[in-house]
């Protein structure tokens, strides 16, 4: 039987998917988390990058990768290379650094605009879980299973849950948003 509980699990998810995107939108500050989306071609795969080498941040604007596999080092540069995330590795035969630069505010406007559209993603999955609980709690209270006033409480709900998640949205939207622009 659908239940709010349902669409609070898949509204989780939505809003954990959101905050591990925003991980990977650059601050000008260094995280491995900027390399998460890095692909490495290793070993016949595309492979994402911690699994194939380390990465760490010795100081805020700069990454150094540590592969597993020293072999892989020119992979994972060319990856980096080729990820479109504006950075240049540099390549010492055992260990890539990968400086961060600073942001300008061109740059730091575009990663604003970004970062409003993942999170405009995250609104549509969590519109999208609460119609499909919706549609559900109708097909209920179509069929007789539950009455029509249980079904408007679960709608009444589902709504509240909806604007709450989306409230959470807006905030890390707001909170991800001062960060990048912050100089």
């Amino acid at each position: 039987m659908p239940t709010v509980e349902d669409a609070k699990e898949r509204m989780d998810a939505a809003l954990e998917a959101i905050r591990r995107e925003f991980a990977t939108v650059r601050t000008g500050k260094a995280t491995p988390a900027l390399l998460d989306t890095v692909r490495v071609d290793a070993y016949g795969s595309k492979m994402p990058l911690n699994q194939v080498a380390t990465v760490s941040t010795p100081e805020s604007s700069l990454l150094v990768v540590q592969p597993f596999d020293k072999t892989l080092l020119n992979d994972i540069e060319r990856a980096i290379m080729t990820a479109d995330l504006g950075l240049n590795p540099a390549n010492d035969g055992n260990i890539i650094r990968v400086p961060i630069p600073p942001l300008n505010e061109e740059r730091r406007k575009e990663f604003v605009k970004v970062l409003h559209k993942m999170a405009e993603e995250g609104r549509i999955s969590i519109r999208h879980a609460r119609r499909t609980v919706r549609e559900e709690i109708h097909a209920l209270v179509k069929e007789h299973e539950i009455g029509e006033d249980e079904g408007h409480r679960r709608e009444e709900a589902l709504e509240k849950l909806t604007h709450e998640y989306s409230d959470k949205i807006d905030e890390l939207l707001k909170h991800k948003e001062e960060e990048v622009l912050a100089i």
